[in-house]
């Protein structure tokens, strides 16, 4: 890995907030970090509060799409909440719907079917809408690129509300109001909610509308938080405070589909990563193996019986993605290395019938061995269909749109992209993909990195420090888990691997400048263990953690990495 450290920011700053907050200077050092350097900035990221969130009038169209909403229920028409199969699109669906629910009866969902339909909206879900009598349809996490659809429902005299987060093309759709904060002409704040963020923001200027607060609306958190961790948007702004209450939720009273999830893993109190890798995979399950509408009944159910029938059946759909995503890397990478050798900017592997379900998990994984920007295919029809992934610092969705002559349709974002394209253009696409990103990118950027807040000693890790690094949380893009250096460490003697085929490292550290001492657990380090064996002296990167072990807590160094 490459280490980073970031640089000391200005003393005088350091200075200035250590003595307005009564901190340590590392404290300080962390915050300046983040672009928090006045107390009244710290009070907000320390006690996020809703009274933070913005306006949600300032988004463009927000008061069209409210009128227009309005209209529809005072006039009895049928409205359809239409979202992807993701888990932003499946937790956007559920929230709008309940919501409007309260309001009328004249609501129904729909989620397109991965493999009939695709991504995004499709004719097919038009003319459903056309045939049971909708006139209003709402579609949330997609549509910022369908043009021909929307015309297609207009022409129908169904009319659009589009509530999308990726980025739009040079037109958008001619639809009744197009609420995208990434809109060039939108002066929104907040540019980086994910779907579900822009579904929240609807439902409350639609709650403000009829003279409620913001306060009223903290119960649908649960599902905007779980949208946050799995789209992996920054945890700032807006973000950062939609996430903090909704893992107030999900912990002290989630709805009764999230209960039913979280009751399976039997885990006390999440945290965004544990939603990212405990609640995200089920309700992707979902429309990765069956389909979304099984994740949106779920997370609309209020009955604790049926609840626990549905996330019984999704945990199945979990087992078998989990089964088809080991099954499907696995051949990826034989592929990979069957290949000339030679070397490569990208990762792109194709076969015929990969599941279409899991191949952006499989493009991830392959990450995490090669790393490099991914593109995993498959068939689907007639045509070859894509997820792309992308390295740290690298925008993949540029990349795409250098070789969008090769491609049928595509959209997405920095990180992460889906799109199809023709089976006759797969080899002319794959060249130019890496001959962009060969022309494009930094080559340290091949190269995973981990970026150091701050150097320092054993002695500095007490509890005080571990109880102010909590209420850093909750942690992601933007705000991640501070990371630390410590030079001249070395192992206690009783360093071992454990684990499955003893991946991982499990050390006890200490200094030659302090007497404390700390278990050390590496994930996925069990090959560093020469590195550290006959008490040789390393540095290591680490995050601070917490250890619970037969009731005793303690703290532990969560290790990134160790170099001689």
């Amino acid at each position: 890995m490459r280490w980073t450290l970031k640089p000391k920011p200005e003393t005088d700053k350091v200075k200035q907030l250590q003595e307005a907050l009564n901190v340590d200077e590392l404290v300080s050092v962390l915050l300046v970090h983040r672009g928090i350097e006045t107390y009244d900035k710290a009070k907000q990221f320390f006690r996020p509060s809703l009274s933070d969130l913005h306006n949600p009038f300032l988004m463009k169209d927000m008061d069209i799409a409210v009128n227009r909403i309005e209209a529809a229920i005072q006039q009895n028409e049928n409205i359809l909440v239409y979202g992807d199969y993701d888990v932003d699109g499946t937790t956007s669906v559920a929230l709008l719907s309940s919501y409007l629910k309260t309001r009328t009866d004249k609501v129904a969902t729909y989620i397109p079917d991965r493999y009939e339909e695709g991504y995004g909206i499709s004719y097919k879900g038009i003319d459903f809408a056309e045939d049971n009598g909708f006139t209003l349809i709402v579609a949330l996490d997609c549509g910022i690129k369908a043009i021909d659809k929307v015309n297609y429902a207009r022409k129908k005299d169904i009319d659009f509300i589009i509530c999308d987060h990726h980025r739009p093309a040079e037109n958008i759709p001619d639809a009744i109001a197009v609420l995208d904060p990434k809109r060039e002409d939108c002066n929104y704040p907040f540019k980086e909610l994910c779907g579900c963020g822009v579904g929240f923001k609807l439902v409350q200027a639609l709650a403000l509308n009829e003279g409620k607060k913001t306060d009223d609306l903290v119960h649908y958190l649960d599902l905007v938080a779980t949208a946050i961790a799995a789209d992996i948007v920054p945890i700032t702004g807006e973000n950062r405070v939609l996430a903090y209450f909704g893992l107030q939720v999900i912990n002290e009273a989630p709805r009764t589909g999230i209960k039913t999830l979280i009751a399976q893993v039997k885990k006390k109190e999440l945290t965004i990563t544990d939603v990212v890798f405990i609640i995200a995979p089920r309700i992707n399950a979902a429309g990765r193996m069956k389909h979304g509408n099984h994740a949106v009944t779920l997370l609309n159910e209020e009955d604790e019986a049926l609840a626990e029938t549905y996330a019984s059946e999704i945990e199945t759909f979990n087992t078998d993605r989990r089964d088809a995503d080991k099954q499907i890397t696995e051949e990826a990478l034989k592929q990979i290395e069957a290949q000339e050798e030679q070397e490569r900017f990208t990762t792109v592997v194709y076969h015929e019938n990969w599941h279409k379900g899991v191949i952006g998990i499989v493009a991830s994984r392959l990450i995490e061995t090669y790393y490099r920007p991914t593109l995993v295919f498959t068939k689907s029809g007639d045509m070859l269909s894509a997820s792309a992934r992308s390295v740290s610092g690298f925008d993949v969705y540029n990349a795409l749109e250098a070789c969008s002559e090769f491609i049928e349709q595509f959209g997405g974002h920095k990180y992460a992209a889906g799109l199809t394209l023709k089976e006759e253009n797969y080899q002319s696409f794959k060249d130019k993909f890496e001959a962009v990103v060969k022309d494009t990118i930094d080559t340290n950027l091949l190269t995973p990195e981990v970026k150091v807040d701050s150097k320092i000693d054993l002695s500095n890790i007490d509890n005080r420090l571990w109880r102010i690094l909590r209420q850093f949380a909750p942690f992601g893009p933007g705000n991640m888990t501070p990371v630390f250096m410590t030079e001249n460490l070395f192992d206690t003697g009783y360093g071992k691997c454990v684990g499955e085929d003893n991946k991982h490292l499990r050390i006890t550290v200490t200094q030659k400048v302090t007497n404390a001492k700390f278990v050390c657990i590496g994930f996925g380090l069990g090959d560093k263990l020469d590195l550290i064996s006959n008490k040789k002296t390393f540095t290591a990167v680490y995050s601070i953690d917490e250890n619970e072990w037969q009731g005793n807590i303690s703290l532990q160094l969560k290790l990134r990495d160790i170099k001689i």
